[in-house]
């Protein structure tokens, strides 16, 4: 038996949900995707109804890092 097929989207999200969240480079090259369509993945994410934070530049790269934060973070 095959394993199911992760669609890209996915893995954007799963990428996103990590505690870390992650870079737009991060998910450009794991996607393989350019900036631009990453970023219209976020906005996709934000109107199926996921709360994606942008946070401070990264120290390591000084970019800044996105996450899904969980309905609780949001409403605090």
């Amino acid at each position: 038996m095959t394993k199911p097929r992760q669609t890209k989207i996915a893995k954007v999200q799963a990428m996103l949900q990590r505690p870390s969240g992650a870079t737009i480079d991060a998910l450009c090259k794991a996607t393989g995707w350019q900036a631009h369509s990453v970023r219209a993945a976020l906005t996709g994410l934000r109107k199926a109804g996921h709360a994606i934070e942008r946070s401070a530049a990264d120290s390591k790269t000084g970019k800044p890092v996105y996450r899904i934060v969980a309905a609780t973070e949001v409403a605090s």
